[in-house]
Order: structure tokens, then C-alpha cells, then sequence
């Protein structure tokens, strides 16, 4: 606003300035907010929190709430406001306001459920979903060579069935195998363009990042993963390359973005993935093989099988 309109001391978010313009209505107004989980990547984005703490300021007191149970998982944030809503007489809890079916993977509806069990670190319940990832035919595999995952990709794809390889766009260490995250794709050309184009998505040379990939999909992915966030005894490590070295991300606010990015990179298939770990270099301080062991074992662990 202050940039594109010319507005100075603009301070309010995206949904307070909406729900305050549709305020203006004299009879009645509705707005539909379809806000998906764990997809804040960009500064600034809060997802359904955001909407929650606006129509909860003092002069929205007359809108009333509408919002599925499901919005309490982990994934959707906004803890600080759940005691409030669940007291409060104006929210209606409705089920049928969750949009469960999914129109993204259509072989299997356990992919988020299995890549947020992933990203929260509980193996038990990504075990269950990977079982039934495959028995609804959704391929799942992961490997330490990034030739056999390009390979498998290829061979998956029938007819036009469309193919890529996502990275974060933290993923600077992955040069080494000609991925370049600095290196800014046409997203036309990259998810349009077809087999016989180097700029296109087939051609598995440019890489799209969460940010070029958000809110689209592809058939099959090969999704690299670098050291930027990388599994420990229990938890997730959070980083950042700067010059010639690794730097922790201790910013919770930069941390649950990059969580966020890999939700976005494991959820864009729509009939299957193979997931590239990089077994690493002891000659290369900024590539040791530890800063990628804990992920593979860790996707061991969680039952994904690797590709043969």
C-alpha cells in the first residue's frame, strides 16, 4: 500500500484491510477465506491466525465466525487465539467447512497428512501414511543418487504427464550437482514449455524453488534436499549459507518459514516423488556428509523405501 498506492503509515495486514472494507457494507457481507496449512513462506504471510486476530479486534464484534475443527492442528498455527475462540459466542464450529478431499494428489488423500507427520518429526504416523500412500498407488521413494532420481522421474512419466525438480531456495549447496537456487526461472516456460526445451520443467536442469511452485503441481517431482535443514536426535536444524559458510537460522518466525518451504516442495506431486539427499563430501567443509546423514536416516526411519 505504501509502495504501489502512495498510502504512508499503512499498518494494516491484508485481512484486517478487507474485513474492515466489507464492513462498510449497511445490510450484511460475507467473506470466504480458503487458507491452507503450513503455507506461510513469505514475510509478512501469517495464514489463518491473521484472519482470527482481525475479525477478533474490538470493532468487528458483530461479525460472527465460521471456521472448521480442524484449524487446531499444529499446522495452522494461531494457538494464542484457540481459548479465546472456543469461549466465544460468535464462532460456529462447522466440519463440514474443511475441504478434505484432495484435488491435488488424487492417488492419495494421506500426502499432506504424511508429509505433516513428517515435518513434525512423529516417524510412527508417517509410517502408517507412507503404507497407505502405496496401497492408494502414490510413489514414494528416496535415494542418494541424483542420476537414478532423474531416471526414475522420467520413466514414470506417461504421454504429456508433467515432471520437475524442486529445491528450497535456501538449497546453495547443491552446485556441486549443477543445481543452482540463485539461477531465476521463467515459471511460464519452466511449467508450460515443452520436452524439447532446456527451460522447461522436463529437462530436470533448471530448478523451481517454493517460492515459483506454490499453489501448483506437477505429476512427478525429484525433490533435492540440502543441508539447510537438516534432522537431529530430535528436532530440526535451521540454516542459512552466507559467504563460504552455514549460519543458524534462530528467528522463529525464518524457521517456521523454512519448515513451511519443504511442506510446499514434499506437497506438489500429484502422482509421485522421489526425494534426492545428497550423501555429502569430507573434503568439502560446507557439504560434510553429517550435515545430510540424519535426514536420510530420519527418512528411513519414517518407512519411505529406497529407490531401487
Amino acid at each position: 500500500m505504501r509502495q504501489k498506492k502512495g498510502i504512508l503509515g499503512f499498518n494494516q495486514s491484508e485481512p484486517e484491510f478487507l474485513v474492515e472494507t466489507m464492513d462498510r457494507h449497511q445490510d450484511w457481507a460475507a467473506i470466504v477465506c480458503l487458507v491452507g496449512s503450513g503455507q506461510e513462506i513469505n514475510t509478512g504471510e501469517a495464514g489463518i491466525g491473521e484472519w482470527l486476530e482481525s475479525v477478533n479486534k474490538s470493532h468487528f464484534q458483530h461479525w460472527d465466525i465460521f471456521v472448521s475443527p480442524q484449524f487446531e492442528d499444529p499446522e495452522f498455527g494461531s494457538e494464542s487465539l484457540k481459548p479465546l475462540l472456543r469461549q466465544s459466542p460468535r464462532v460456529c464450529w462447522c466440519d463440514e467447512l474443511h475441504l478434505k478431499v484432495s484435488m491435488r494428489s488424487f492417488r492419495s488423500e494421506n500426502v499432506s497428512a504424511f508429509v505433516n507427520a513428517l515435518l513434525d518429526l512423529d516417524v510412527t504416523r508417517a509410517r502408517q501414511h507412507v503404507e497407505t500412500m502405496r496401497d492408494n498407488g502414490f510413489l514414494t521413494y528416496i535415494t542418494r543418487d541424483l542420476d537414478r532420481a532423474k531416471a526414475w522421474v522420467r520413466e514414470q512419466a506417461f504421454g504429456g504427464e508433467r515432471y520437475g525438480m524442486v529445491v528450497s531456495s535456501q538449497a546453495e549447496r547443491l552446485k556441486p550437482y549443477a543445481i543452482d537456487v540463485r539461477y531465476k526461472i521463467d515459471p511460464v516456460l519452466w511449467f508450460l514449455n515443452d520436452k524439447e526445451d532446456v527451460r522447461s520443467s522436463y529437462y530436470l536442469e533448471d530448478v523451481a524453488s517454493e517460492f515459483d511452485v506454490q499453489g501448483l503441481e506437477l505429476d512427478w517431482t525429484l525433490v533435492a534436499w540440502d543441508g539447510d535443514f537438516r534432522c537431529g536426535e530430535d528436532n530440526w536444524g535451521h540454516y542459512s549459507f552466507r559467504g563460504d559458510r552455514w549460519e543458524t537460522i534462530r528467528k522463529p518466525e525464518r524457521q517456521k518459514y523454512q519448515k513451511n518451504a519443504y511442506r510446499v516442495l514434499l506437497t506438489r506431486a500429484r502422482q509421485g516423488m522421489v526425494i534426492f539427499v545428497p550423501p555429502g563430501d569430507r573434503h568439502d567443509p560446507t557439504r560434510d556428509p553429517d550435515f545430510y546423514d540424519g535426514t536420510w536416516r530420519y527418512l528411513c526411519d519414517a518407512g519411505l523405501p529406497v529407490l531401487p
